[in-house]
């Protein structure tokens, strides 16, 4: 069982940390993690706000599957499987507009992101770091050695993303985007 604490901090570099805690009774297994919004461009004008919700899949009558979005709120559980969706919010509170906004969110650890899951305003882009936000791509790879000892490109698989990026190119005076991406609990 892992069970999640959130604690919101109004700053502009960390505004969420979310502890992942893990421990298996009677073999103490203790791991945490951060999940961050974080602007790596000084800007006092932008606040940002990071809000995770739980997936919570039930039946409706007819026994359908109903799948709706629980927010995490204080103290949380979260069991492998799990699918949380974050929501990130940046306010533009200047009266002229932000350029070339880069927005970086790492996948906490314990965490798999759910390949194609962000989203971004039309005017944005989104890029990926398997390497601990080192270098950011549209479609990371990786090097797989064939049997017969070629070595093929292959796309990264969702274990390997350690980072998003958002960019930006303009966020309008006293204005706010929404940008969402969703991993899973491993």
């Amino acid at each position: 069982m892992k069970g999640v604490s959130l604690a919101s901090l109004g700053a502009i570099a960390l505004v969420a940390t979310i502890p992942f805690f893990s421990q298996i009774p009677g073999v103490p297994h203790v791991w945490q993690s951060q999940a961050i919004a974080q602007n790596r461009q000084p800007q006092g004008a932008v606040q940002l706000r990071l809000d995770v919700e739980k997936q919570v899949v039930a039946q409706d009558q007819q026994g359908k599957q109903v799948k709706t979005w629980v927010a995490l709120k204080g103290q949380a559980t979260v069991t492998p499987g799990d699918v949380l969706r974050y929501t990130l919010n940046a306010e533009n509170k200047s009266d002229r507009p932000i350029k070339n906004l880069n927005l970086d969110q790492p996948i906490p650890r314990g965490m798999r992101y759910i390949l194609k899951s962000a989203t971004v305003p039309d005017n944005g882009k989104i890029t990926y770091s398997i390497d601990g936000g080192r270098t950011f791509v549209d479609n990371p790879t990786v090097k797989v050695t064939l049997p017969n000892g070629a070595v093929e490109l292959r796309p990264a698989p969702a274990t390997a993303y350690t980072n998003i990026r958002l960019l930006i190119p303009s966020l309008a005076a006293k204005s706010t985007l929404k940008a969402t991406y969703q991993t899973q609990v491993r």
